[in-house]
């Protein structure tokens, strides 16, 4: 018996008020901040990725789906969507748009690491990415747009973790100070921190190694290392988010799990302790445009779990809007009143009034059981009388009531208050 495969899941049609209304309350904060959807596809050229996100970062080295193709192109499923954003926004000449170019993403994520609560390898992400403008005040727009979506989930209390990492001119110093710092403390660490201590030492404050949290917890802090630019940007960032009225608080291990972060990275996390705290995270990114290829570019931008949000709105039982039943359920007696039935459901769908019309040649009590366990309280009921007179017995099963009127009046009579 053929199984979902590991790490993936099935969204029941139980599960998918919750996901509606996720996806409902991302489009409205979209539409209220100003931004617009874009679906890139779900495969793209490998190299997109391991240009833009990193060839010493675990997405790339440990965690996407690469395969060739019948024409031998190295091809990847999407692990994330920023690069993907970014290579449409360049495709597509939208750096000829006003700026800053604000879009935003829902879809499926790929990646291979190992499945537990919150982390699936097929999981699905809301995205948002804002192109061409290094003002920090967009930082603390991004921010305060994360923070407000989750507000509007009902999710409960949220806190924003916050760090600047630098850029391309003070990043070079702050990094040998890691090394310098990690150098003889190599036989403390993990074996992975020990390669990433030679690869990419910014990863080494991200370990969650429990052995490793407390060399990383003393390590150097790249806010003491920010060249004046930068540290005017964190400044201003933090201005405006006290003008917000956004509380957040400085973890100077924080630094994203992805190599095209600039500056300004942040985490929104649940009340919740725990490693599976975050909700979501984002960050600045001045340099990943360039680097495929594109003229200079400062972008920002943030992205959350959908999976990791349905789990938190079941466990915090958050009510959501249930999809609503069909308004009518039709039952019918007779070969001749199943012609009629469904001709009556189509004619009834067609005006726009959702219709389940019985089949299998249930008896009528069957059929009205059905409808009951549908949840649907209007039942047309057409027998051989109500075809020849043109009328159906529209039953009201919650009141057990019942009468016969004109199938010309049936949609006046569904429509009308109860």
């Amino acid at each position: 018996m053929y199984r979902a495969p590991r790490g993936t899941s099935d969204i029941l049609p139980q599960d998918q008020p919750f996901w509606r209304y996720v996806e409902a309350r991302a489009a409205d904060t979209c539409r209220l901040y100003g931004y617009r959807r874009l679906d890139p596809p779900v495969f793209e050229d490998a190299g997109l990725f391991r240009r833009g996100v990193g060839e010493g970062t675990d997405i790339v080295e440990k965690e996407m789906y690469v395969f060739l193709d019948r024409g031998g192109n190295s091809l990847a499923l999407r692990p994330e969507g920023t690069a993907s954003v970014c290579r449409a926004y360049l495709e597509h000449g939208m750096h000829h748009q006003p700026r800053p170019v604000k879009l935003y993403y829902i879809g499926p994520a790929f990646r291979y690491e190992r499945p537990q609560a919150g982390r699936y390898r097929q999981h699905h992400q809301f995205g948002v990415e804002a192109l061409g403008d290094a003002d920090p005040a967009l930082d603390a727009e991004v921010i305060d747009m994360a923070r407000q979506f989750f507000v509007s989930l009902g999710l409960g209390d949220t806190s924003i973790i916050l760090n600047s990492i630098g850029c391309r001119q003070c990043r070079p110093a702050y990094l040998e100070a890691l090394r310098a710092y990690y150098a003889p403390r190599a036989r403390e660490v993990c074996a992975d921190c020990q390669v990433r201590l030679r690869k990419n030492p910014l990863r080494l404050l991200d370990c969650k190694t429990p052995g490793c949290q407390p060399v990383a917890e003393a390590a150097p802090k790249s806010a003491d290392h920010l060249c004046p630019d930068c540290a005017a940007h964190f400044t201003a960032l933090k201005q405006y988010l006290e003008g917000l009225q956004i509380p957040y608080e400085e973890d100077h291990r924080l630094v994203r799990g992805l190599d095209y972060y600039t500056r300004t990275v942040f985490e929104v996390q649940s009340g919740e302790a725990g490693r599976q705290s975050a909700l979501g995270g984002g960050g600045r990114y001045d340099d990943l445009i360039a680097e495929l290829g594109g003229p200079p570019t400062p972008g920002i931008g943030f992205a959350t779990g959908l999976e990791r949000i349905v789990a938190g709105l079941k466990k915090q039982a958050v009510p959501v809007p249930a999809e609503p039943a069909p308004q009518l359920f039709i039952a019918h007696i007779g070969a001749e009143a199943a012609v009629a039935a469904l001709k009556l459901g189509a004619t009834l769908r067609r005006a726009g009034t959702a219709v389940i019309v019985a089949t299998g040649g249930r008896s009528l009590k069957a059929q009205l059981r059905q409808a009951n366990n549908l949840g649907i309280d209007h039942v047309a009921i057409i027998g051989e009388d109500e075809v020849r007179a043109g009328t159906v017995t529209l039953r009201r099963m919650a009141a057990s009531e019942q009468e016969t009127v004109p199938v010309g009046r049936l949609l006046e009579l569904l429509r009308a208050p109860l």
